[in-house]
């Protein structure tokens, strides 16, 4: 076991919606109850258009072939690679241990039977092997299966940061991360790490990016000015809210297998058969992402966190991830969001980049994992027990 020491680490992050890679370089250093983080700097890499088409077609494909998910796995390592390295050259660090996620391709957090056995199943690509080279330091890796191996969902693991850096001891407070999908972690005041629920609530920027695409031939909705001229077709909605996976109950987390091609087809289809115009779909599918998180927080979170009508202990929500720079998604999650007496917050007013939280939780997972301290939390995977994260190449 190694001595706990401050680092400055390299948190690699590449999401659901599989539009790029965020690198944030952080200090993390010992400290009581909980290490300390600092966030140097940041920075967002777009993927190319062809990498990024790669890695949508291995996206839990049904025909893909052994080579071309190698190639890629390799690819993405030198993706990785020049991210870390242009970040650091960025903000003029020396960087002593990089933490990457990888790029999922598949992730089943729910054991199924397979060759007579129940199963769980993630799988991140990413060669850590070429990134270790590159920067001649220890890589993290590979970090979700440890967590499904004790039985857990291998997902989310952002709570460990969203507990060191915010929780309160006067204010309940819940982080939303609005990446490809999204995630919340309800810390109640002065809770203690078991005290934590987290768990994914459903789509995020992922179905609605990939309408902008087949629609208008554009990656994403800038600033959600696409759903701004468009109407809610409130009976789609509706449909969509049936859905089990929204009442089901936390642990619990999802992805590209249950929100990718097949929905996001489902919800066009039922956009068009409703008389909707192309914006109309936006905005309708901005809205199943507004009306997700809004009755996750209200069936799980409200009783966790001690809410009693009208109102008990003050509550912020805190939202990060590429969906707090959409202004249309974050007024409708702003408006509902006060009608329950719940101040809403970018991550920005926090001293965090919006864009930022994720891979500084990676930063921080990778720390831990180095000096062989657990990363998970029970409470929001559904593990057995605490476990420590990854595979570690070294460099």
């Amino acid at each position: 076991m190694r001595e706990p020491k401050a680092m400055v680490v390299a948190g690699v992050m590449s999401g659901t919606s599989a539009d790029g890679v965020d690198v944030a370089v952080v200090r993390v250093s010992p400290g009581a109850p909980t290490p300390k983080l600092k966030v140097i700097g940041h920075e967002s890499f777009a993927y190319s258009e062809d990498v990024r088409a790669a890695v949508l077609r291995a996206m839990d494909a049904k025909e893909v072939s052994v080579a071309e998910l190698s190639r890629l796995n390799w690819r993405l390592g030198e993706v990785y690679a020049d991210c870390v390295e242009k970040t650091a050259a960025k903000v003029g660090k020396k960087i002593g241990l990089v933490s990457m996620h990888g790029q999922t391709i598949y992730h089943q957090g729910v054991a199924e039977e397979y060759l007579g056995a129940p199963v769980r199943a993630t799988w991140q690509l990413g060669e850590a092997a070429v990134v270790a080279e590159r920067m001649r330091v220890p890589v993290v890796s590979d970090m979700r299966p440890a967590d499904l191996a004790a039985g857990g969902q291998g997902a989310p693991l952002v709570p460990m940061l969203d507990f060191c850096m915010f929780r309160s001891a006067t204010k309940n407070r819940v982080l939303l991360n609005l990446g490809g999908i999204a995630n919340v972690t309800a810390i109640p005041a002065g809770a203690g790490l078991d005290g934590l629920l987290a768990f994914d609530t459903g789509p995020a920027n992922m179905v609605v990016d990939a309408l902008m695409f087949k629609l208008y031939g554009r990656n994403y909705d800038c600033g959600g000015q696409t759903a701004a001229r468009g109407r809610v077709l409130a009976g789609v909605v509706d449909e969509v809210m049936k859905d089990g996976y929204f009442s089901a109950l936390p642990p619990k987390s999802c992805g590209r297998e249950q929100y990718g091609a097949a929905f996001v087809a489902r919800v066009h289809e039922a956009c068009v058969a409703a008389g909707g115009k192309k914006a109309d779909v936006i905005a309708t599918a901005t809205e199943i992402t507004v009306r997700s998180v809004v009755e996750a927080y209200a069936k799980f979170c409200w009783s966790h966190l001690g809410q009693r009508a009208p109102l008990a202990k003050a509550t912020e929500l805190i939202a990060a991830g590429g969906g707090a720079r959409n202004a249309y998604l974050m007024k409708g999650l702003t408006a509902r969001f006060a009608e329950l007496g719940v101040k809403v917050l970018a991550m920005d007013e926090m001293g965090v980049a919006a864009e930022a939280k994720e891979a500084a939780a990676f930063a921080l997972l990778g720390w831990l994992s180095w000096f062989g301290m657990t990363g998970n939390v029970p409470s929001a995977t559904g593990a057995k027990r605490g476990v420590v994260l990854g595979k570690v190449s070294l460099g």
